[in-house]
């Protein structure tokens, strides 16, 4: 029997890693800063309402994936968002509490290695709409609530703009109060769907880091108003923050074939344009993927890639780009371990 130092996850069949990059995502605490525990909704809804629906299985796999710590924010954009903002938030609380043995709330920075040590997935509570902050005050409740981390604009609001916006203005004097605040109490601030304006306001309004939880860079593709100039990255760099990548195809390249490589290039262009220092995940889907749920005519996902083993497929392909180990682990987590614990003192 030969040992050529590769091995199947789980079952027969599937794709083999190498064990340097089994050990890596073992070894690292992989924070997804868009990791959504599912986009079935119906299903989430009643995990939420009735937590026993949660099974065992259900942790299993989301423990089989390598992901240590999930960000599963929503942005709610119509109707009471304040009410459906508290409804969210309460919701994930009660399944947490329901599942102690399973599940870290993230509250602090040491809650990040808590999750890791203790065996359990942490659940980092953050909204993709800060609009449920109808005054400054509106922080500090969500805050004792548990949010952690809030994106300033899904689409235009009192707050900025939104990069699907025909126009950016800019952050507002009560986006200043609201970002004001947030620094105030310690909750990051995220400007992934912000528009270019916003995107730099915010940006020279934070005294410390701001976070890109899930965006690419629009160098690489051209036109795409969700995706981040270089000015921006250099910008958001400067001040300490992180940009985490996403696997979702429209934002990767726009072009007849889109894979694992091409989310690569994206990290190769923030190292070189930057450093490794500002490389994250956000990955901005969940274990099956969005064409199961989604019009079969429009193509979401990469090509080839099995959402159940996305980060073994994205660490595989640093230790092909003979990244380091230290440089894949910061890119795994170590990074924005480092910016939430600066926001978080």
């Amino acid at each position: 029997m030969y040992n050529r130092g590769q091995f199947a996850l789980h079952a027969a069949g599937e794709r083999a890693y190498s064990t340097r990059t089994l050990d890596l995502v073992q070894r690292a605490t992989v924070i997804d800063m868009l990791g959504l525990l599912t986009l079935n909704y119906r299903k989430l809804t009643a995990w939420e309402a009735d937590p026993t629906r949660f099974l065992p299985a259900d942790f299993q796999r989301l423990k089989d994936s390598g992901t240590t710590i999930f960000h599963p924010a929503v942005g709610f954009l119509t109707g009471d968002i304040y009410a459906q903002s508290v409804r969210d938030i309460n919701g994930w609380n009660a399944l947490i509490k329901a599942h102690p043995d399973k599940f870290h709330r993230i509250d602090a920075a040491s809650d990040l290695r808590l999750a890791k040590q203790s065996g359990k997935i942490g659940i980092l509570l953050g909204l993709q709409n800060s609009e449920h902050f109808r005054t400054p005050a509106d922080v500090d409740e969500f805050h004792r609530r548990g949010q952690r981390i809030s994106q300033l604009t899904y689409l235009a609001n009192r707050i900025g703009g939104g990069s699907a916006g025909a126009r950016d203005t800019g952050l507002t004097p009560f986006g200043q109060q609201i970002l004001a605040r947030m620094n105030a109490v310690g909750m990051a601030v995220d400007i992934s769907h912000c528009g270019d304006r916003t995107t730099l306001d915010a940006i020279d309004a934070s005294p410390g880091p701001v976070i890109v939880t899930h965006s690419n860079c629009r160098a690489l593709v051209p036109g795409a108003a969700r995706c981040k100039t270089d000015e921006a990255i250099r910008r958001m760099a400067a001040k300490g923050g992180v940009i985490g990548f996403t696997m979702v195809r429209a934002f990767v390249r726009n072009a007849k074939h889109v894979t694992i490589d091409h989310v690569l290039d994206h990290i190769d262009h923030v190292a070189k344009l930057t450093a490794i220092d500002h490389v994250g995940i956000g990955t901005d889907v969940d274990l099956d993927g969005r064409d199961l749920l989604l019009l079969p005519e429009h193509r979401f996902d990469l090509d080839g890639l099995r959402y159940a083993n996305k980060i073994f497929d994205l660490t595989e392909g640093l230790v092909r780009r003979r990244y380091s180990d230290r440089a894949i682990e910061q890119i795994l987590g170590a990074n924005f371990e480092r910016a939430l614990a600066l926001v978080w003192r």
